[in-house]
């Protein structure tokens, strides 16, 4: 019946029958969307509910009338239930930037269309909003109290009650409460367009365009950014979010003036809010109605709510001592281990060969420190390792070792960071000397303690010639 109404109205546009009608692959929502192919190629969409239908058309038109990327509605059904857009290509921005999905290394051309498409959103939020009539948004016209409780208790029946995690409800229901108040003092009057995702942007002539905005309302321009930057499988790593966020910054001065310090620390609320909201979508969907595509996407979303927790939001006490316990729950602190990464840092004698790596990986960084000085010329040093403080001393007060250890440590630092972002498991790191036992010993000594403390890394420690070995923890 939908295909029979898609194909008349295809036929009322073009004068022609279309040659092909395929369904294309389903979304997150109910509706269901076909490429018809013929004369022109045009969308045809199929909703469940008017109201909803009626809100995109009508939002769609009032942004093509403000010169807004968005797809053009030709023609649509009597009883409201179908219609026809323009064809904006099978290109989304989450296709566009899958390279960099997969490796968390987003490269130029991928970062551009990302600036593109942040610094296009306060255009979206503030001048689709003049003379937008508000009445028509679905299901409701404000994003209000009312709203925000529903989204938390959307998180808690359909995904915090489904882990099974106790908790206290009148303890969770009093930070609920705060959160209300912290979010409602950014309303605004400007477009919230609520599902602000790179699956929502197409990228039609090179450029993004905007769809899937039926949900939008009047809100506060702080949710969009969040929904966009932390998109669970987005996988943006914080230093892209970060610029990211600049980017945006800039583009709203356009429209008010900005207090880049406030307009952060205000997204931080908004970005948990956010990540909340979701988890209870992805419980619905994945737990409740089984679809698989929101069972995958928990662990993303679970990871970003863990580096959200490692800054206290001390305006939700119990909420944010719940997420904790949350994140470290068995099913997805396992996960968090089968992703997190494990440097393994070794001394070794270059007379008896370079360390094979045993992961598999094909080994990593192997650092010669035969040119530094060597104690192990003077007898009084022979009895002593690099881990000896007469040793420590002979080559610190020598310094060339000093140098060399901080060259290393800008080397190695770049690819931890890297591998961390990445969700790699594994990074090998050897220092070799003639007989691994003074230099070697006290470069890898000092690099595996400083990989710990600075980036909270399991670190294995060889020495392999002195037969120790040591492991620092990642602190939890």
């Amino acid at each position: 019946m939908e295909i029979q109404k898609l194909s008349k109205l295809y036929k009322q546009v073009t004068g022609e029958d279309p040659i092909s009608v395929v369904e294309m692959p389903s979304s997150g929502s109910n509706r269901r969307y076909f490429r018809l192919s013929g004369v022109q190629s045009l969308v045809g969409a199929v909703g469940t509910c008017v109201e909803e239908n009626r809100a995109f058309i009508s939002i769609a038109q009032h942004f093509a009338e403000r010169g807004l990327p968005v797809p053009k509605v030709v023609a649509c059904s009597d009883d409201e239930m179908v219609y026809l857009q323009q064809d904006l290509g099978a290109n989304t921005l989450f296709t566009a930037i899958e390279k960099g999905r997969a490796t968390s290394v987003f490269g130029e051309d991928e970062r551009q269309i990302l600036r593109q498409t942040i610094r296009l959103l306060p255009d979206i939020q503030f001048s689709g909003a003049v003379g937008l009539d508000f009445s028509v948004c679905y299901p409701l016209p404000e994003f209000d109290s009312r709203t925000i409780l529903w989204d938390l208790n959307y998180f808690k029946y359909c995904f915090l009650k489904a882990t099974g995690l106790e908790f206290k409800e009148d303890k969770l229901e009093t930070d609920f409460q705060a959160m209300v108040e912290v979010l409602m003092r950014s309303q605004s009057s400007t477009f919230m367009y609520r599902d602000f995702q790179s699956r929502n942007v197409m990228i039609f002539d090179d450029k993004p365009w905007f769809i899937d905005f039926q949900g939008g309302r009047k809100g506060p321009f702080y949710y969009d950014v969040a929904s966009f930057l932390w998109q669970a499988k987005a996988n943006f790593p914080d230093s892209l979010r970060d610029e990211m966020v600049g980017e945006y910054i800039d583009a709203l001065r356009k429209y008010i003036p900005v207090d880049e310090g406030y307009f952060r620390e205000q997204l931080r609320h908004f970005v948990l809010f956010r990540t909340l909201q979701v988890l209870g979508a992805y419980g619905f969907r994945g737990y409740f109605e089984k679809k698989p595509h929101f069972i995958q996407s928990v662990p993303f979303a679970i990871e970003n709510l863990r580096k959200l927790l490692e800054t206290p939001y001390p305006e939700y006490p119990y909420l944010d001592e719940l997420l904790h316990e949350l994140v470290n729950m068995k099913q997805f602190s396992d996960d968090l281990r089968k992703r997190s990464l494990t440097v393994k840092v070794m001394s070794f004698a270059y007379k008896k060969g370079i360390p094979n790596d045993t992961t598999g990986n094909g080994g990593g960084f192997v650092f010669d420190c035969r040119a530094v000085n060597n104690p192990g010329k003077y007898d009084r040093y022979k009895v002593y390792t690099g881990l000896d403080q007469p040793v420590i001393q002979f080559l610190e007060d020598d310094g060339e070792i000093l140098e060399f250890l901080n060259h290393a440590y800008s080397l190695v630092e770049a690819s931890v960071k890297r591998y961390m972002e990445r969700g790699f498991s594994n990074l090998m790191v050897c220092f070799g000397c003639t007989g691994g036992q003074h230099r070697s010993v006290y470069c890898a000594q000092h690099m595996a303690e400083h990989l710990n403390k600075k980036f909270n890394v399991k670190v294995e420690l060889i020495h392999r010639e002195q037969n120790i070995e040591q492991t620092f923890k990642a602190r939890r």
